[in-house]
This record gives structure tokens, C-alpha cells and sequence, in this order.
């Protein structure tokens, strides 16, 4: 017999209940995406947001009860992709330097991007009115890019390539490493630009020497 999850993911027909149609729901939040980087949060609506995701008022609220949960939901979607991207880099069979520079390429590219940094103001800016919009933006999920890369350098210390007591720590720092000087000032508005592809492999080669002079065994 078809448990409950199965009859949804495969109902009848192929019609799916009322807010369990995966393909209506990211495109609801590839309207917004587009709504929010063009008018920031606050000034986004609803209204706007139906339009630019070519479906109903009705149906928008099936999916997402407010334009909180909405932006929550987006920010979390963008989350994931970064974090699947990494993953797959960190399943490589490359030594343990090239691995750390693709991740790091990865990381602080998507991170000092323009939609990353326009993400990151409009929480800040909502913050004083909506501090749980905050705290859900900045709250460590159980899969992020720190979990995935703690869980390549557990590896890396059970082989032995590295020596690391705290890996969840190693992991934050050598991620605050790639972005170091390009983050904050992006952030701010000091630097109004994205980085130079070339920027960033200086940052991430500087982050690599710094990672294996603290942690790096003999013979790597």
C-alpha cells in the first residue's frame, strides 16, 4: 500500500494536491528572486511577485503564507545550490590543495556575487521589524557549506593529510580565508564591484598557504 508521501509524489492521474507541485513552487521563487533583487524587500509585494511568477494571488498564498516565508524560502533554495556545487567538488579525487581552490573559487565567488550581497542587505535591512527573518537567514541548517567541508576535512584527518582537533572550526576559518577583504567591503559598499576573477584566486591561493601551514601534515 502507498504511504502517504507516495500518493503525493505520484497522485493520480498526475495531478498533485493543493502547495505539492514542486515545478509551481520554484517558479514562484524565481518571480520573487526577480522581484526582490529588483525592488529590495521592503518595497517587493505580493502583487508584484504573483505577476513576475505568471500565476495567481490564490495561488501564491497556497505556497507561501507570507512575503516572509517567501524570502525565507528563496534565500534557503540559493543555500542549497552553493552547497550541492561544493559538495560535488569536495567528492573529487583531487589532492587536497587543488580541492581546497576549487571550493574556495566556489565559495567566494558565490559569496561576494551581486545577488549573494543584495541578499544579504535586504536581511540586514529588515532585521529591527522582523529579527526572526534575521535569524533564519544566519542560522546553521544541517547541510551548508561548512558542514560539507567539516565533513571532507574529517576525512582528510582520519587519513591522515591533515592534523586538526576541530574540523567544524578549521572549516569556518578556511572559508572566512577566501573571502578576507572582499566580503565586508562588498558588503558595505566600499567595493561596488564583483571581485576579478584574478582577485579572488589571490585570496584563495593566500587562504590555502595560511590552511596547511596550520594544519597541512610533513610530505603534503
Amino acid at each position: 500500500m502507498e504511504t502517504t508521501q507516495e500518493k503525493l509524489a505520484n497522485p493520480p492521474g498526475g495531478r498533485r494536491a493543493a502547495g505539492e507541485d514542486p515545478a509551481k513552487r520554484e517558479q514562484i521563487l524565481d518571480g520573487a528572486k526577480k522581484i526582490f533583487m529588483e525592488q529590495g524587500f521592503e518595497a517587493a509585494s505580493m502583487n508584484d511577485i504573483t505577476r513576475a511568477a505568471g500565476v495567481s494571488k490564490g495561488t501564491i498564498y497556497v505556497y507561501f503564507e507570507s512575503k516572509e516565508e517567501l524570502f525565507g524560502d528563496l534565500i534557503e533554495r540559493e543555500r542549497r545550490r552553493i552547497t550541492e556545487t561544493v559538495r560535488h567538488v569536495l567528492d573529487s579525487d583531487l589532492p587536497l590543495a587543488e580541492t581546497l581552490r576549487e571550493f574556495g573559487l566556489l565559495f567566494a565567488t558565490h559569496v561576494t556575487s551581486d545577488y549573494t550581497i543584495g541578499a544579504m542587505r535586504m536581511v540586514i535591512a529588515a532585521s529591527p521589524r522582523m529579527p526572526n527573518l534575521c535569524s533564519r537567514f544566519f542560522s546553521a541548517t544541517p547541510i551548508n557549506p561548512v558542514s560539507v567541508l567539516q565533513h571532507y576535512l574529517d576525512a582528510k584527518v582520519a587519513d591522515g593529510t591533515i592534523a586538526c582537533d576541530d574540523t567544524a572550526h578549521a572549516a569556518k576559518q578556511f572559508i572566512e580565508l577566501t573571502t578576507v577583504g572582499l566580503f565586508k567591503p562588498r558588503l558595505f559598499g566600499a567595493m561596488a564591484l564583483v571581485p576579478a576573477r584574478a582577485e579572488i584566486e589571490r585570496n584563495v591561493a593566500s587562504a590555502i598557504r595560511m590552511f596547511l601551514a596550520a594544519y597541512g601534515t610533513a610530505g603534503i
